[in-house]
């Protein structure tokens, strides 16, 4: 149970939504993209509409430099579990509260997280019960998984929606290269084997000099901000549909938890220059040409740099079954499942018995044919 006590001096601001009616806290449904109250079903739509306006990039080097305007930047409350590292925001009433991704109770004393404010987000459009579903259908298909557990997570808690944060990151690039085409040809040669004489085909390459340039924009080039779930994990939930990117509003977090980025912005752009560097090299392959090729060398000018700071939804499981924690993650839009896949001991044991009686069953009737 959550222990609930006092709280030290709020930060910079909390955002409720009491229902009109009866005072209760309204959520974000996605089904309807509005707030609802579960207490006296009263609806209402958001504030801003619904995915108004446009989302402005913030310039990196101002942020590197620390020279975003003030109203860029906004102070959280927040939790840290000594566990997995997660820094989830909570309102202000809530001390003690079991991490939602790891399932480590989280009992320490409150902080704040002062960070540049989210741009955009992409809204839950799955509910719970539909993220529920998709996880029990992904272990029902693992054979090998425990039924306890499968058994377990059916009927557990309720999933945790968790919006993760993510850099995105634009960039103009410019890359000057030297290296070299290879052209395969081929020779034919006379050579003796045993005693024969056999003509044969030799693949050569013929190397020549090459020398260009490449230009590419980057438009949101997408970095995982968080350390609290494996990174396989939230690869395997890609693709995300960033087309569908909204403007920052907490009325979409209504009911829903916000995790604080634990990727500092420069660290992100180190990641998200890796990959630019990747699809620039794969350019050059492709500009130099011809059946093979060598690159010297590559030399990249790049400019115009801006970023996002944007929330991606995730519906997230945390069980410990049997003294083993697993968690399992669900794309919040599309149900994409992901998570560390159990293994049950007496299935796999059945299956090498089992094997075993089929390998034996074949020797002994091939052994009676013969």
């Amino acid at each position: 149970m959550d222990d609930e006590i006092a709280a030290p001096a709020a930060p910079s601001e909390e955002h409720r939504f009491p229902c009109d009616r009866c005072g209760a806290d309204m959520r974000f449904a996605p089904e309807g993209g509005k707030l609802i109250c579960d207490h006296c079903g009263n609806e209402r739509l958001l504030e801003h509409g619904y995915g108004a306006g446009a989302i402005r990039e913030l310039d990196f080097r101002a942020a590197l430099d620390k020279r975003l305007p003030e109203a860029e930047i906004e102070e959280t409350r927040v939790l840290n579990c000594a566990n997995c590292g997660a820094q989830v925001e909570f309102d202000g009433a809530v001390h003690s509260r079991e991490c939602p991704f790891c399932a480590t109770p989280i009992v320490t004393d409150t902080g704040t997280h002062r960070h540049i404010k989210p741009r955009g987000l992409l809204p839950f459009a799955l509910d719970e019960r539909s993220a529920r579903g998709a996880m029990t259908d992904w272990l029902g298909r693992l054979w090998f998984a425990p039924n306890g557990l499968r058994d377990y997570a059916r009927k557990g808690r309720r999933m945790q929606g968790i919006y993760v944060p993510y850099w995105t990151f634009d960039a103009d690039t410019k890359s000057r290269y030297s290296g070299e085409r290879g052209t395969v040809y081929y020779v034919t040669r006379t050579v003796t084997r045993n005693g024969k004489t056999q003509q044969v085909r030799e693949a050569k390459v013929r190397w020549t000099p090459a020398a260009g340039r490449v230009a590419r924009f980057f438009d949101d080039v997408l970095v995982l901000a968080s350390k609290s779930l494996p990174k396989r994990y939230t690869d395997g939930l890609a693709p995300w549909d960033l087309a569908g990117l909204k403007p920052y509003s907490p009325e979409y977090l209504a009911g829903f938890r916000a995790e604080g980025y634990q990727v500092e912005l420069d660290e992100g752009f180190h990641e998200a220059r890796a990959h630019m560097d990747r699809v620039i090299e794969r350019d050059v392959r492709f500009d130099i040409g011809g059946d093979r090729q060598r690159i010297h060398g590559i030399d990249t000018d790049i400019a115009d740099v801006t970023f996002k700071h944007i929330l991606l939804p995730v519906w997230l499981a945390a069980y410990r079954y049997r003294g083993k924690s697993y968690r399992f993650v669900v794309n919040g839009t599309t149900g994409r499942v992901q998570g560390e896949r159990p293994w049950s001991g007496w299935k796999i044991a059945f299956a090498v018995v089992l094997g075993l009686i089929v390998a034996g069953a074949v020797g002994y009737f091939a052994a009676q044919s013969q």
